[in-house]
Order: structure tokens, then C-alpha cells, then sequence
């Protein structure tokens, strides 16, 4: 972008530097995969930041994917950053509740309805962000909670007829999402909205993260933003899979 080098890494891979130098690193994990029969938005995944980071032999990279309906996705690392994966978010169906994750998955309408509790905590070096989904409140209806981004706690579902919206994601890093053509609108990290019955109005989501669905599938977290998953309706399979992590080293330019 003129001041910085920006090396983007979408799938796995090794950073090698020709040279010892000083790089600023952002490392996002998985999203986790939205619940079912009403259930709530999963979790974004996990969000690390450090800025003057030391760099002088290869460091490997690994890009964590998104989740399936109702599961967590799985975590990114850079050298010894390790951002968490995001949590799946819970079914309608009791006994399957939100997992706890980066950022955690969305709570249901029914019997238990706590979102799961956000986990990503600093980590070599790296500052860590993220949320917990949001609570399931028991309307009689089947409303799901939102789950949680890095930059907000998932909402939870606010009436019988209205399901959560997912957390905000983080634009802090929107420069880069810029110089690298990644994240969306300048954001990273949103968790899943919730889904509901086949009536009723759907969690919206941003930030990478899925919405959630009207008696249907919900919407799939978009692939390297470590979106959340959308929470859906149909059977066991009905959550949006989570989008999947990135991993972003910048450096000045000489």
C-alpha cells in the first residue's frame, strides 16, 4: 500500500523472510457452524493482533476452516499466535447446546438458553478478541439467539417472533482488508445470526458472518473472514457451515 508489505494467506502455507525483520500479524480462526430447528447463530472465529512481532526463520501458517451445522470450526496459527475457533451455535432440539469458542455460538428458545462463552484470550505475544453468543430467551417460539463476533456479544433473541442478530465484527483492521482484497467492507470476524420457525424475521449478520434463515438452511459464513454460520431450521443439518480464517503479516517497506 506504499508503507507496507502485505502477505495474505488464504489456505495454509509457510512465511519465510529472506531476512530478519519486524512485522505487525493478524491471525483469525474458523467460525463455527449455526444450530438447527430454530437454533442460534454460531460463534466467529477467534481474533489475534500484534503489532512489532520478531520474525527470523520460517513460521509455519495454518489457516483453520469453518465449521459444519452445529459444530465449532477450527483454529488459525502464526508461529505461536493461535486464535481460537469459533463456537457452533445451539439446536432448537434439547441437549444440543451452543459450544464455547473464539467468539461463542448462540443460545435457542427452548430449555437451556445460554450462548456459549467466548474463550480467545491473549496468545504469544498477540492481543486476543472475542464474544460470547447471545441468550436464548423462551418466548414459545422458535427463535434462536445470535452468536458472538470479535467485536460485540451475540444479541440475544429480542421477542417471539424476532430471532438475534449476530455480534459485530471488527473493522480496526480495515486498511488491510483493503491492501489485501479480504474481509468484507473493511470488517472481519461477525458472528451467525439466529434462525426461526417458518415465520417470523431472521438474525441479520455482518462482518463476514451468516444470516440466519426463515425455515430453511442458514447463510454460510464468507470464506476468510472467520465468519460465524447462520442458524437455520431444517433438521439436523439446517445451521450455515462458518466461513473459513485468514492469516495477514504486514511489514514496512524499505
Amino acid at each position: 500500500d506504499g508503507t507496507y508489505w502485505y502477505h495474505a494467506f488464504l489456505s495454509s502455507g509457510t512465511f519465510t523472510p529472506s531476512t530478519s525483520l519486524t512485522c505487525d500479524a493478524l491471525v483469525v480462526a474458523g467460525g463455527g457452524g449455526g444450530g438447527s430447528n430454530g437454533g442460534g447463530g454460531a460463534g466467529a472465529g477467534g481474533l489475534s493482533y500484534q503489532t512489532g512481532r520478531s520474525i527470523s526463520a520460517a513460521s509455519t501458517v495454518t489457516i483453520g476452516s469453518g465449521g459444519a451445522s452445529q459444530t465449532s470450526g477450527t483454529n488459525s496459527v502464526f508461529d505461536t499466535i493461535t486464535s481460537n475457533a469459533g463456537g457452533g451455535g445451539a439446536s432448537g432440539v434439547p441437549g444440543q447446546n451452543a459450544s464455547s469458542g473464539g467468539s461463542g455460538g448462540g443460545g435457542r428458545y427452548t430449555t437451556y438458553t445460554a450462548g456459549g462463552a467466548a474463550t480467545q484470550g491473549n496468545t504469544g505475544g498477540a492481543t486476543g478478541f472475542g464474544f460470547a453468543g447471545g441468550t436464548g430467551v423462551n418466548y414459545g417460539w422458535g427463535a434462536g439467539a445470535g452468536g458472538g463476533g470479535a467485536g460485540a456479544v451475540g444479541a440475544a433473541n429480542p421477542s417471539a417472533a424476532n430471532a438475534g442478530a449476530g455480534g459485530a465484527g471488527v473493522n480496526t483492521y480495515s486498511t488491510w482488508a483493503t491492501a489485501t482484497a479480504t474481509g468484507v467492507s473493511g470488517f472481519y470476524a461477525g458472528g451467525g445470526g439466529g434462525g426461526i420457525e417458518p415465520s417470523g424475521t431472521a438474525g441479520t449478520a455482518s462482518g463476514g458472518g451468516g444470516a440466519g434463515s426463515v425455515g430453511g438452511v442458514g447463510t454460510a459464513g464468507i470464506p476468510n473472514t472467520g465468519g460465524g454460520g447462520g442458524g437455520g431450521w431444517t433438521s439436523t443439518t439446517g445451521g450455515g457451515n462458518g466461513g473459513s480464517g485468514i492469516v495477514i503479516i504486514r511489514y514496512a517497506m524499505a
